[in-house]
């Protein structure tokens, strides 16, 4: 590891410590040369997928438009960013636990939904309009007293629960 000061390529770990429920290791640092110390973060590197796009095209996955994605649809709402942060490490192992190389975009939206709808209603709604492509009012008024009917899950409810049928979560478009 260089060494941010005077890119000296020697050093000692002082302190190393577990994060994010272990998926990384903060590690403090010492340059043995100019006695700088710094922080490097260590995390499991996942093979590359690819997101099979709703019209077949293909992309790389990136784990920074998940976020943005996420950020955005909490944008002005009560959740803090550590839950933003917990919540894309729980999609990013669920997606890692069901997929090897190529992940439909439909299972990343999927995920996303849930734990939207367990961190904050009104970022579900957001996020569920432009993920289903609400055409009408009438879509986010059916689709918010969906929303309202249903208890609100705590954590422990939604890692048990069981996805609803494809048929019952999309509204069909003719």
């Amino acid at each position: 590891m260089r060494c941010p000061k005077c890119a000296g390529q020697d050093d000692k770990v002082i302190d190393s410590r577990s994060s994010k429920e272990g998926a990384l290791i903060r590690r403090r640092r010492e340059c043995l040369s100019c006695n700088h110390r710094f922080t490097t973060y260590e995390q499991v590197e996942h093979d590359l997928l690819t997101v099979i796009k709703r019209d077949g095209r293909r992309e790389p996955f990136s784990r920074e438009k998940l976020v943005t994605g996420i950020r955005r649809a909490c944008q002005k709402r009560p959740v803090a960013e550590e839950d933003v942060a917990l919540a894309v490490e729980g999609i990013l192992e669920s997606i890692a636990a069901d997929f090897d190389r190529e992940v439909p975009s439909d299972a990343i939206g999927e995920r996303v939904m849930r734990e939207l709808r367990r961190l904050d209603p009104v970022a579900y709604i957001r996020f569920a309009s432009i993920y289903r492509q609400f055409e009408e009012i009438t879509d986010f008024v059916e689709e918010a007293n969906r929303i309202a009917a249903m208890p609100r899950p705590d954590k422990r409810q939604m890692e048990l629960a069981v996805d609803e049928p494809e048929g019952e979560r999309k509204k069909e478009r003719p």
